[in-house]
């Protein structure tokens, strides 16, 4: 036999070493979105017990999953049957505060990959440009509107969060 990888599967004279494609046919692998399974089967396997459901007494039941954008277990937030992801949260690293976009990637491989599913995006602090980054995201791919205002509006609460209250300490004897 000899060194290339073909010569070795096999040997030379046989049946299928004559073998050739059909001109014009082409063999492809079908896409990772096409062999996911769909995000309502995905759901109803996951809603009632998964590691992020968190239940308590005359409350609704919350989620604690990634890219669930108002931790409600339900289908239309859920991280992880969506296929389209989408979630703002703040990241404290050190004493340093950012606000984080987190979306699902665009490639579609990626959706069989759960360390490389999503993409995390550092948004800006200053309302002006943080506002016109979610919409440069949402618009550009049509990316779930309807979670638009939504975002938005988490945005600003999670602005607002990182504004701490300053400790005013008063004297004793200032009074007197």
């Amino acid at each position: 036999f000899g060194s290339s990888p073909s010569a070795r599967r096999w040997p030379r004279g046989t049946a299928a070493s004559r073998v050739r494609p059909i001109s014009g046919a082409v063999r492809r692998r079908p896409t990772a979105r096409a062999m996911a399974a769909a995000p309502q089967l995905i759901w109803e396997c996951v809603k009632k017990n998964n590691a992020f459901i968190r239940k308590s007494r005359n409350m609704p039941v919350m989620s604690a999953e990634p890219g669930n954008l108002m931790g409600l277990s339900s289908s239309k937030f859920s991280g992880i049957a969506a296929a389209k992801v989408l979630d703002i949260s703040s990241k404290k690293t050190g004493d340093k505060e950012t606000i984080v976009l987190t979306s699902t990637h665009k490639k579609g491989s990626r959706s069989q990959r759960p360390g490389s599913r999503l993409l995390k995006t550092g948004l800006k602090k200053q309302p002006k440009k943080g506002l016109a980054q979610i919409d440069k995201v949402m618009d550009a791919g049509f990316y779930r509107l309807d979670l638009l205002a939504m975002a938005k509006a988490k945005y600003n609460k999670v602005r607002a969060s990182f504004k701490k209250k300053k400790v005013v300490v008063k004297s004793r004897r200032a009074g007197k």
